[in-house]
């Protein structure tokens, strides 16, 4: 693209080349309604979320907080998270340091990710475990009855938690 843009979704329908996170970031502007994800080279586009999943993302967030400033850690209820060329938005986040002042956080530095369903379209576990994250929190409304599942990075793939250890042999 020639020439400096206004940020525009607009741009979605123009473009003719892969996406990437770092143009996702420069080219499209910031917003409080749908999540903007890219994934492969494709932007994902999805709905903000209902009112309930909203709250428990407040109400969990707050809780996660908490706990994670007791370890040390830092927890949003949201954030731009890089990983390679890929964008993620997901609706928990922990880092093993502050996050403030910057449009994005690298993979590197996350301790848990979560997501509250219903999932989108992208199998969330499989990709925050390719990229090593720790721990991953899933959150299921239907019926507007909460669910959360803790999974944890074993072997290279996510294990509900806890996780059954081998127990030793004598």
């Amino acid at each position: 693209m020639a020439g400096p843009t206004a940020a525009s979704f607009d741009l979605l329908g123009c473009r003719d080349q892969p996406w990437t996170a770092p143009d996702a970031l420069e080219l499209l502007p910031e917003n409080s309604g749908p999540r903007i994800e890219v994934l492969r080279g494709c932007v994902l586009v999805t709905p903000g979320g209902s009112v309930d999943r909203r709250a428990v993302q407040l109400e969990l967030g707050h809780r996660i907080r908490t706990a994670a400033r007791a370890a040390g850690w830092w927890a949003y209820a949201s954030a731009n998270v890089l990983s390679g060329d890929d964008l993620f938005l997901p609706d928990l986040v922990v880092l093993r340091w502050s996050g403030g002042g910057r449009r994005a956080v690298d993979i590197a530095g996350i301790v848990l990710l979560g997501e509250i369903a219903p999932a989108g379209l992208i199998d969330r576990p499989r990709e925050y475990a390719a990229a090593g994250v720790p721990y991953f929190l899933r959150v299921d409304l239907r019926n507007r009855v909460p669910t959360i599942a803790l999974y944890e990075l074993f072997e290279g793939i996510t294990a509900p938690w806890p996780r059954r250890r081998p127990v030793p042999t004598s």
